[in-house]
């Protein structure tokens, strides 16, 4: 049974996701800080944390990037804005999806699942992928660049291999939410546009004029052969 902690400084809707989530089979625990977050994720094990973005004290995304530095537990960021600059900034901090309230508990349910899904998936192919002056070992979970270790999410992972497995090949946002994300039926393009520039900054020589992961305009992305 997956556990699952949630941060959410407004007490009734705090409760109602748990009720949800619980409904759907989740162990939950709630907390109303990001403070408060940090030393239950110190003395837990959760499979996946949900966020509020305005909590007081310290907010979501220094929450999440707190998390983040200590582990690679899937993310998702909620939101009482569809802003772009919070949903851009969300991710940045290193969350690996968001929703904006209001959201329908059963939507919220099938991204957690999707999430989960995907974080336990352990890739058949041990072949060493390539390119430039990167390796990925997808049985190992690394990705090195020039012979030193490179911190990526399991997120950022995940879309690095699967780009790496196609190379020459135009991905567009939707195949990619679908063979990342687990999204088959929703999921924004956003996602996809802030994971790429994290990976750019990870693997690229120049972030800001790529060589290997590329922008092919109107369509997607392809990993540069």
């Amino acid at each position: 049974m997956s556990r699952i902690l949630i941060v959410e400084d407004d007490e009734r809707i705090r409760s109602s996701m748990r009720l949800a989530l619980e409904e759907e089979g989740y162990t939950v625990d709630g907390v109303d800080s990001g403070e408060e977050a940090v030393d239950r994720f110190g003395a837990e094990a959760y499979e996946l944390v949900l966020i509020d973005l305005m909590l007081p004290g310290i907010d979501g995304f220094e929450t999440c990037r707190t998390l983040r530095r200590q582990s690679t537990v899937p993310v998702i960021m909620v939101t009482a804005r569809s802003d772009t600059h919070d949903v851009v900034a969300g991710l940045e901090a290193g969350a690996d999806d968001y929703v904006t309230k209001p959201f329908v508990a059963k939507e919220l349910a099938a991204r957690i699942r999707a999430l989960l899904r995907r974080s336990r998936h352990e890739d058949d192919d041990s072949a060493v992928l390539s390119f430039g002056d990167v390796e990925i070992e997808p049985e190992a979970g690394v990705v090195r660049r020039a012979g030193e270790e490179v911190h990526c999410t399991r997120t950022e992972f995940r879309l690095l291999c699967e780009l790496a497995n196609h190379p020459g090949k135009v991905l567009s946002r939707e195949q990619l939410l679908e063979r990342v994300w687990g999204y088959d039926y929703f999921g924004d393009g956003r996602l996809v546009d802030v994971h790429v520039r994290r990976l750019r900054t990870k693997v690229e020589p120049d972030p800001a004029t790529p060589r290997f992961i590329l922008t092919v305009r109107g369509m997607g992305y392809k990993l540069a052969v």
